[in-house]
């Protein structure tokens, strides 16, 4: 492609008469932008894990799955001269131990990569469903064999005991694998955890120098490990002292039912992670920053905000921001890009300006109760008639007397386009309205007339502004 743009490049800054005799040399081909590599599967994947061993930090990774997966061999042979399930069931759990040293290592090739984000995420729930699975048919088993009962053979119980706890605990504590420390201390915790912290609070109580190792909670693969250990130990003794065998299968049926409460809290967080929802231990650091956001100057709304999660602490978003008529919008898209960035790693702001507009008179879109122009106009030249049966109108404020309520105080509407005629009655004696009466000192408009029609006087609508509460000698116009 390089060599083709050179070509073109050469070919237009060419004159003028030698495109014409050079036009059959500068004959291009079909342009390949991405190229078909004849390399094999093997070939790729040689290439791949050559770069992942570039590092000297994955030499220590690979090391460690060597030794776990001697160690789950040597288990498995052992596991057939025992007969024993709790074994098979501490053998299958060492699998979960090189799955995890497989994580380790895809964790390193994403950092090299920078690709493959999720690629993690799905290698961890997985490896917690695999074992979760294994854990099944081991208590499927377990069930079968409490019709009858085999027996143990204890010979090597004990030496593999301790063997698999060591390698298994070096394991953990020497290789830090990222991936599921995070989800062990984002995930809920399990119900072995939670007793196991009550225990430990009580023995820190006595012993305070412990607290760094069991509070707040430990590591549920440390806390399966021991518990498992501690249950073959049981069954040994048993089995050696009163040739209980039925202890054996007893324990796996326990052992299988921790692994399923330790595992599927993961399990739970990593699917959650999978389906892209919103983690909640971050929605109340979410909803903070969206008010100070909020709170901007220039900003006006924030709303149709989404976020999501795309991998093991990595959040995405997208947020819809109002802002001012006269905000600078680069400046408003920095700061809040700024607030939100220290929890949002990719995320999509969209800017746009308040977008109002002012009704006018002759607009189509009119409040309600309101009356057009060409109302208004009717309305002014031909008020309308009003019968006294319609309603019973109260003479002193010129409102429908309401029998179950006080009668309301005298008030005004906002005299304008939309102030309907008001009516009086002229047949009243004691308040008479002239045109020098009261309800021309109170607002209604200097020199508006009140017409008489069958035995009513109305008052049209009042101006467009507030008329002078003064008389017209006072204000200095002359009353028609």
């Amino acid at each position: 492609l390089c060599q083709t743009l050179i070509t073109v490049s050469s070919c237009s800054d060419a004159p003028v008469h030698r495109k014409k005799r050079e036009a059959d040399t500068c004959v291009l081909g079909t342009i390949h932008p991405f190229r078909r590599s004849h390399r094999s599967v093997l070939g790729r994947f040689a290439q791949e894990f050559s770069l992942v061993t570039s590092d000297r930090r994955s030499w220590r990774i690979l090391l460690f799955a060597v030794l776990n997966l001697i160690c789950t061999a040597c288990l498995l042979m052992w596991c057939s001269s025992t007969n024993s399930m709790v074994w098979l069931l501490t053998s299958r759990a060492d699998v979960f131990g090189s799955h995890s040293l497989i994580t380790c290592l895809l964790k390193r090739f994403i950092l090299q990569r920078s690709i493959f984000e999720r690629l993690e995420v799905l290698a961890v729930f997985a490896s917690t469903v695999l074992v979760q699975l294994g854990a099944l048919f081991i208590l499927k088993e377990s069930v079968e064999r409490f019709v009858e009962q085999p027996e143990v053979h204890t010979g090597r119980l004990l030496v593999g005991t301790f063997v698999a706890l060591f390698f298994n605990l070096l394991t953990l504590l020497s290789v830090k694998n990222k991936p599921f420390v995070f989800v062990s201390e984002a995930a809920s915790t399990s119900w072995l955890q939670e007793h196991v912290a009550d225990l430990s609070r009580s023995l820190c109580g006595l012993i305070p120098a412990l607290s760094s190792i069991l509070l707040p909670r430990m590591n549920p693969f440390v806390l399966i490990n021991l518990a498992g250990a501690c249950a073959l130990g049981i069954t040994y003794m048993l089995i050696e002292i009163n040739n209980y065998n039925a202890m054996d299968t007893a324990s796996a049926m326990a052992i299988a039912l921790m692994i399923f409460g330790t595992m599927y809290p993961m399990s739970v967080y990593s699917g959650k992670v999978l389906l892209q929802t919103t983690p909640s231990h971050v929605i109340g650091q979410l909803d903070k920053l969206l008010r100070e956001v909020s709170t901007l100057d220039g900003v006006l709304e924030v709303r149709n905000e989404h976020f999501w999660t795309i991998g093991f602490g990595s959040l995405a978003g997208s947020v819809h921001v109002r802002i001012r008529r006269d905000a600078d919008e680069q400046m408003v898209l920095a700061h809040v890009t700024n607030r939100l960035n220290t929890l949002v790693s990719t995320l999509t702001v969209q800017i746009f300006k308040d977008d109002w507009a002012r009704h006018s008179l002759t607009s189509s879109t009119l409040p309600t109760g309101s009356l057009s122009l060409s109302e208004y106009v009717t309305s002014a030249a031909f008020p309308p008639v009003m019968s006294k049966q319609h309603d019973e109108l109260n003479l002193a404020t010129s409102t429908p007397a309401k029998p179950s309520s006080p009668p309301p105080e005298f008030s005004f509407n906002t005299p304008g386009k939309h102030i309907q005629p008001v009516v009086f009655q002229t047949a009243h004696q004691h308040r008479p309205f002239n045109a020098d009466g009261p309800a021309m000192r109170l607002g209604f408009g200097v020199g508006a007339r009140m017409p008489s029609v069958q035995g009513y006087r109305t008052v049209n609508a009042a101006p467009h502004r507030y008329g002078s509460s003064l008389p017209s000698s006072q204000t200095g116009q002359q009353r028609p």
